[in-house]
């Protein structure tokens, strides 16, 4: 059991709270690819949380469908400033910004 713990240690790095892939086990996903994803998952949790489809809450941030499905996604082509807009209109606090942008709600 301990040689598989101390071989996951490897191949995983911790920076300021964010856990990523090392790239000493060949694993080069960078940080913010995680960071997108959790984020993504944190929105889809909300909205699901408020029983909002994603067509209404697309209503609400006055967007389409198809984008809130990549914010959910964790889709790189959706910016950071658009996650946490829809995180706001979601109903989340500062607070719930703060842990979710550091990775650690």
């Amino acid at each position: 059991m301990q040689r598989i713990e101390n071989r996951v240690r490897k191949c995983f790095e911790i920076d300021g709270g964010a856990v990523f892939p090392s790239r000493r086990c060949g694993l080069e996903s960078p940080p913010h690819k995680f960071q997108n994803a959790l984020l993504g998952k944190s929105v889809r949790a909300r909205r699901e949380h408020n029983r909002l489809t994603q067509i209404e809450m697309a209503r609400m941030l006055k967007s389409s469908q198809s984008r809130v499905a990549k914010i959910e996604a964790g889709d790189a082509s959706v910016s950071l400033d658009v996650r946490v807009h829809s995180l706001i209109a979601l109903g989340a606090t500062r607070r719930d910004l703060a842990q979710e942008i550091a990775g650690r709600a």
